[in-house]
């Protein structure tokens, strides 16, 4: 049976522990496909990493170029969040991975890139061996309530928040 992780909150490690759930399926030589929304910088380890990891690990990312903030999300952030989940729904069909993240899909349904609705249908059709991963702050409770395991991610303590606290510069 397939289980849904959802992994939300303000915290820093969201999508670092997605990729821990990878890296273990890809140690068991199982399928893991990442895809992200709102993200578009190639220069990030998770992308980086993807020849090394090949045929096992896959990545695609779904984001304009350039950090807008999230109240300059447009239609054409809409668009790239809606060909992700389209994407999403053709990669489950063609590769059955074993892992499917959806990284910052919670971001995306908070902007309102998405719908719940549409977003629960998918879960509703994924193959039940398939695990999936939710990622991003603000995880709506209808999420909360479809997953298996919800982990909210809370900063203790975080190095960029003694830049101002302490005056430290890295």
């Amino acid at each position: 049976m397939g289980y849904i992780y959802l992994y939300t909150g303000t915290g820093a490690g969201k999508t670092t522990n997605a990729l821990g759930l990878a890296l273990r399926s890809i140690g068991h030589k199982h399928k893991v496909v990442i895809i992200q929304f709102l993200k578009w910088w190639k220069n990030m380890g998770e992308y980086k990493v993807k020849k090394m990891l090949a045929p096992y690990y896959e990545i695609y990312q779904f984001g304009r170029k350039g950090w807008h903030g999230l109240s300059n999300l447009g239609e054409e952030d809409k668009k790239l969040a809606e060909k992700a989940l389209k994407f999403a729904e053709k990669i489950v069909k063609e590769k059955k991975p074993h892992l499917l993240v959806l990284d910052e899909i919670n971001l995306a349904l908070h902007c309102k890139l998405l719908s719940v609705e549409e977003v629960l249908e998918f879960l509703d059709k994924i193959p039940k061996r398939t695990d999936v991963v939710l990622t991003g702050r603000y995880a709506p409770k209808e999420l909360i309530d479809r997953a298996e395991f919800v982990n909210e991610i809370v900063d203790i303590k975080h190095p960029a928040e003694m830049v101002t606290t302490k005056g430290i510069q890295f």
